[in-house]
C-alpha cells in the first residue's frame, strides 16, 4: 500500500526553531518530524509514501529521508496548490490501484491506521476519516442559577468531533478532490451529502507542530515515549 503526505508547510511561525527547513524536516528528539509518521505507516503495511512538498525541495526530502525503510518519492508542487490539491498532485505519481493512506506531515499522531484501514473496508465508503474530541484549552467553571460561582474543574475534551487529517482514499474520492484548493470545503461536503464518507474515532495522541511551544511539547513527548525512537 501506499501513502500520500502533505509536506508543503513553511514554518513560518515556529521562526528559528525551524533551523530554515520545512515543517515536516523540523528535528524532533533528532529525528526529522516526518520520520514519525513514516515509521507508523510502514509499521501499517505501507511500501511507498509519496511527498507532497514545494518545487526546489525534493533533494532535501529525499537526503533527509533516506534509508527509513520505505521507498521516498517526492511530488514538487510547481505552484501552491493547497490541501486538495496537493493530495491530487502527489496521487498521479502512485504506482498501486486502490485505496491511499493520506495524512498531515507536521504532526505526531497515533491513530490505529489498519483499524482505519479495515473500517474504510468495513463500510465500503468512498473515503474515511479520523476524527477526535481534542482537549479543552479552557478550564471549566461551574454555576448555578444564581450565577454563583461553585467551582472549578480542569479542561476536559471539547463536546465535538474534529477531523484529523488522517483519512484514506478510495479511487472515487481522490478523482473528486479539486486540482486546487481545500478538499475539506469541496469533496468531503459532497461525499458527506451522498452519505459516502466515514469516520473512524481516534482518542489517543494528537499533536501538530505550529509554533515553539508545539515542539517543545512534541520533544517532550517523544523524551517520555522512547518507544517512538524506534518507528
Amino acid at each position: 500500500m501506499e501513502a500520500i503526505i502533505l509536506a508543503g508547510g513553511k514554518a513560518e511561525r515556529l521562526g528559528d526553531a525551524a533551523q530554515g527547513k520545512p515543517k515536516s524536516l523540523v528535528p524532533v528528539a533528532g529525528r526529522p518530524l516526518a520520520v514519525y509518521q513514516i515509521g507508523r505507516l510502514r509499521n501499517a503495511g505501507v511500501e511507498r509514501v509519496i511527498l507532497s512538498c514545494a518545487a526546489g525541495q525534493e533533494e532535501l526530502f529525499t537526503t533527509e529521508l533516506a534509508d527509513i525503510g520505505v521507498e521516498i518519492v517526492t511530488a514538487g508542487e510547481p505552484e501552491r496548490l493547497g490541501r486538495g490539491g496537493g493530495i491530487r498532485f502527489a496521487s498521479r505519481l502512485r504506482r498501486e490501484e486502490g485505496e491511499v493512506f493520506a495524512l498531515n506531515g507536521d504532526e505526531l499522531i497515533d491513530v490505529d491506521l489498519p483499524g482505519l484501514l479495515s473500517r474504510h473496508h468495513e463500510t465500503g465508503a468512498a473515503a474515511t476519516i479520523a476524527v477526535a474530541q481534542p482537549p479543552s484549552a479552557f478550564g471549566v467553571v461551574d454555576i448555578d442559577a444564581e450565577d454563583v460561582v461553585t467551582g472549578f474543574r480542569e479542561a476536559g475534551r471539547v463536546p465535538f468531533w474534529v477531523n484529523c487529517g488522517v483519512y484514506v482514499l478510495g479511487a472515487e474520492a481522490l478523482e473528486r478532490f479539486p486540482e486546487r484548493g481545500d478538499h475539506e470545503t469541496t469533496t468531503f461536503p459532497e461525499l458527506a451529502d451522498e452519505r459516502k464518507l466515514r469516520a473512524f474515532r481516534h482518542d489517543g495522541l494528537w499533536l501538530t507542530v505550529n509554533t515553539p511551544k508545539d515542539l517543545r511539547r512534541a520533544e517532550e513527548y517523544v523524551a517520555a515515549h522512547p518507544e517512538w525512537l524506534a518507528a
